[in-house]
């Protein structure tokens, strides 16, 4: 059997397939001219953030399973592979502890302007301190917007090393642990000093930070993004960053050119290069998590993680 692996893999999960007898296809490039020679007699597909396209869903002839490298599974046709009895898992939750930890640097680099203070060091430029007001976490009202592991792990942190008063809004949460939820999410956004995203892509919160949503913050407020670009309405952030609405925002997810467009133009505005799972340890535990789920939809067991219906899958 053989596995196609649209998007570069750390070893450990690909080693787990070949002690299987699964065979790794690497993809010289996620895109489907690359991906549709290939993927005629693969058994499974694992892919991460490229997804897969409903044209290379059709032309996998033996396809059986999409693995998806992570937990955002919007780049997969979902609805292609339904219709052509294809599963479709995720691997949530093996790399959140990495999320979160980049998460809480954004927070602190964005609140103390780390990168801009560099900058100007680098430049020889004299009086920084002076010219740009900083500010701590410690003591101050954080809002996490999604509740799963990601966000759970962030409001610890907060919580345990900064004393901080962390707020969840999270419609489908069951368990806050003890944290104080809030029903309205501007009425959360109005109290908080830090807003950290970590809820997942879907229509109704596609532009959930947008301009309604960003007047409603709190003056000041420092915006974290690790979860997805879609989620916040770039436009109206940059008016907001303008205004002074928003003092500073840790970006990891964000559209192809904003770091050259008026984002860009921001030095409190910190972009990294979609680096939330990408530490060494995340990287072993996802590949090894979505070779698992490889090899158990090959074997016909149907993995936790299925995101499509059970009578969707022959």
């Amino acid at each position: 059997m053989k596995c196609l692996i649209v998007q570069p893999i750390h070893g450990d999960g690909l080693d787990l397939l070949r002690t299987n007898e699964v065979t790794p296809v690497p993809c010289p490039a996620p895109t489907d001219d690359h991906i549709l020679p290939l993927i005629d007699d693969c058994d499974a597909v694992i892919t991460r953030d490229a997804g897969l396209s409903g044209r290379a869903i059709m032309a996998g002839r033996k396809l059986r399973v999409i693995v998806i490298h992570g937990a955002g599974h919007d780049a997969v046709d979902m609805e292609t592979a339904t219709r052509e009895g294809v599963l479709v898992c995720n691997t949530p939750g093996a790399n959140a502890r990495s999320v979160s930890e980049l998460a809480l640097g954004l927070a602190i680099a964005a609140a103390r302007a780390i990168p801009a203070a560099d900058a100007a060091q680098r430049r020889a430029e004299a009086g920084f301190r002076e010219r740009v007001a900083t500010t701590e976490l410690s003591g101050k009202v954080a809002l996490i917007v999604g509740w799963g592991s990601i966000g759970a792990g962030l409001g610890q942190m907060l919580r345990d090393a900064f004393g901080m008063t962390v707020l969840v809004y999270s419609p489908r949460a069951r368990d806050v642990q003890g944290f104080e939820t809030v029903a309205d999410l501007h009425a959360g956004l109005a109290r908080a000093d830090l807003i950290s995203l970590h809820t997942p892509l879907r229509d109704q919160t596609r532009g959930l930070i947008g301009t309604a949503a960003l007047a409603a913050c709190k003056r000041g407020a420092i915006l974290v993004n690790t979860a997805r670009a879609g989620l916040v309405d770039e436009v109206a952030l940059a008016a907001a960053l303008s205004s002074g609405q928003i003092a500073a925002a840790g970006l990891d997810v964000y559209s192809p050119a904003a770091p050259q467009g008026s984002l860009g133009r921001f030095p409190q505005v910190i972009f990294t290069p979609h680096l939330g799972g990408a530490t060494q340890e995340a990287l072993a535990r996802v590949a090894k998590g979505s070779a698992r789920n490889t090899l158990a939809a090959l074997q016909g067991i149907r993995p936790e993680t299925a995101l499509n219906a059970p009578e969707a899958w022959s």
